[in-house]
């Protein structure tokens, strides 16, 4: 049983280790200091540190406050890019040149002026490691063999980057505003360099960035300690952040009852609205680009059926499912292109409507009905989640199987294509459309050689319309003409797809009441510490 008691006497260490636990207390909790924030999260997700490397939600949340980018979306409307470490960047008449243009006040965590050849360093470095992120810089055309002659530094505040091939430029500029794109200190990456890896052994532990803080230590599925970047301006008030790795979101809930944190990460839906009366807690929350959604193989004779797809879609009651599971945490989303992402058409128009379905499913010489399974993840919400829909199908003569998994199981069961209906949840590599529209649309070789392996494959979603389209918004240099491609996509992807999104998350921190100015954002290196304060 969960007391606090018992939580707090087998955290002891964790207390000490981030400051909090007073000289010879066993089981006792320091209050907060007024300029440092505490926060309980989930992190046992972390892997490493270095940008180049990082890929995991909480790595990269970390990376956001230790690192700077060229670019950043602007907080107050993501679809804008704005100047991080550069002061403005031109595009050349042929669009296949970038030159960035940086700022001569952005100083690094050491106290040494950040320059272009920094920049240059360090997007080199990540295709020269290639690892898991490398492939949103890589997918341009950069290789080991030319990034050195194609991205360039001609001075202390000029890089230039120049396109093997002509891309979109706005495409090209939201992937290096992407958590792959934090630039590096050369000099301490090259100190702790060894056996060739660019510093890659050091930085997975360490940080050598210019953002409002710098690692000071990470214990995995414990703490990460950032101290304040006494260069970095404007300062920030807290001096220190600390975050508490506490799994059981029950135990969040305690510690920030209690005031032994500062902020509560995790909270479920059903302690989001038990607390929503307590006036020493309040909550803020920002759209993530997470959805969930059901796919759909066509590999199965029933579901190759277009009216059956469509007749799915139409049975499933959205707003029930936000209303009564989800509520705060997920909200309804319909589109491949999640909420605040450049492009999106924010309409749902899908709802539930049995009459229409079954007669989809006649339509489809199917109101008889028939019998699927359907994979899910076997922990809340999709649990529940997946419980609803297999009632919602049950009312136009749909039997659903239920086949519950651990995360990893369903995805490499999707994979291997041997699902039949799989409930699941897709995050964006990078703040571009083109994440997601390659994703869900692109599928130039259905057969099993295929090198493109992503869902629209995963489901024998081979549609050569979407996946010419796919390509053309890629290139398309005029950026409203790329968003209107888009929204043609989205358009006939809702008349045709295999796929159901049907939820986008909703990111809620709770807070005590005196702390403010935590800013979530749609991926997790949007979120940002700097603007906390305490009162």
């Amino acid at each position: 049983m969960l007391t606090r008691r018992t939580m707090l006497t087998t955290t002891a260490g964790t207390a000490a280790a981030i400051g909090l636990m007073p000289p010879g207390a066993a089981s006792a909790w320091a209050k907060t200091p007024k300029n440092m924030v505490v926060m309980a999260k989930q992190i046992d997700d972390m892997v490493s540190l270095d940008p180049a490397e990082s890929y995991e939600f909480t790595d990269n949340e970390v990376d956001a406050n230790c690192y700077s980018k060229l670019i950043v979306p602007d907080t107050a409307d993501p679809s804008k890019l704005v100047g991080d470490l550069a002061q403005s960047w031109d595009v050349s008449p042929d669009g296949l040149t970038v030159t960035f243009h940086l700022k001569s006040d952005k100083l690094f965590a050491s106290g040494k002026a950040v320059t272009a050849e920094d920049a240059a360093y360090s997007l080199q470095r990540v295709i020269k490691l290639n690892k898991a992120p490398a492939f949103v810089i890589g997918q341009f055309g950069f290789t080991p063999d030319n990034v050195d002659s194609l991205i360039t530094a001609t001075d202390a505040h000029t890089l230039v980057v120049k396109l093997p091939a002509l891309q979109a430029t706005s495409f090209l500029l939201y992937c290096l505003s992407a958590n792959v794109g934090g630039i590096v200190e050369k000099a301490v990456a090259e100190a702790h360099a060894t056996n060739g890896d660019f510093g890659n052994a050091w930085l997975k532990t360490n940080s050598a960035g210019s953002g409002p803080y710098s690692l000071v230590s990470w214990v995995a599925s414990d703490h990460i300690i950032l101290n304040i970047n006494p260069h970095f301006t404007p300062a920030p008030q807290m001096k220190r952040v600390a975050i508490r790795h506490v799994a059981d979101p029950s135990a969040q809930l305690l510690l920030v009852q209690k005031g032994d944190v500062d902020i509560a990460r995790d909270l479920t839906s059903d302690q989001l609205k038990s607390i929503s009366g307590d006036k020493a807690l309040h909550l803020i929350s920002a759209n993530q680009a997470a959805q969930m959604y059901i796919a759909m193989n066509e590999a199965v004779p029933q579901l190759a059926k277009p009216e059956v797809r469509q007749a799915i879609k139409w049975a499933l009651g959205y707003d029930a499912i936000a209303q009564n599971i989800t509520p705060d945490t997920w909200g309804v989303s319909q589109s491949f292109l999640p909420k605040g992402l450049p492009g999106t058409l924010n309409e749902t128009p899908f709802k539930k409507d049995v009459t229409k379905a079954k007669a989809l499913m006649a339509q489809a010489g199917l109101s008889g009905g028939f019998s699927v399974t359907m994979d899910y993840i076997s922990h809340a919400p999709y649990s529940d989640i997946a419980q609803a829909i297999q009632a919602d199908l049950a009312g136009i003569g749909i039997k659903l199987t239920l086949v519950p998994g651990e995360e990893k199981q369903v995805i490499t069961k999707t994979r291997a294509r041997t699902h039949q209906l799989a409930l699941l949840e897709w995050f964006p590599d990078y703040f571009d459309p083109n994440s997601n529209a390659q994703g869900f649309c692109y599928d130039p070789d259905d057969t099993d050689a295929s090198k493109v392996r992503v869902p629209a494959w995963r489901s024998h979603f081979a549609d050569k319309t979407l996946s010419a389209d796919v390509l053309a918004a890629s290139k398309e240099t005029d950026n409203a003409k790329r968003m209107a491609i888009y929204a043609d996509m989205q358009h006939r992807f809702w008349d045709i797809a295999p796929f159901a999104f049907v939820l986008q998350k909703n990111d809620v921190a709770t807070l005590r009441t005196g702390v403010n100015g935590l800013s979530l954002g749609a991926l997790p290196d949007f979120t940002s510490y700097k603007g906390i304060t305490k009162s």
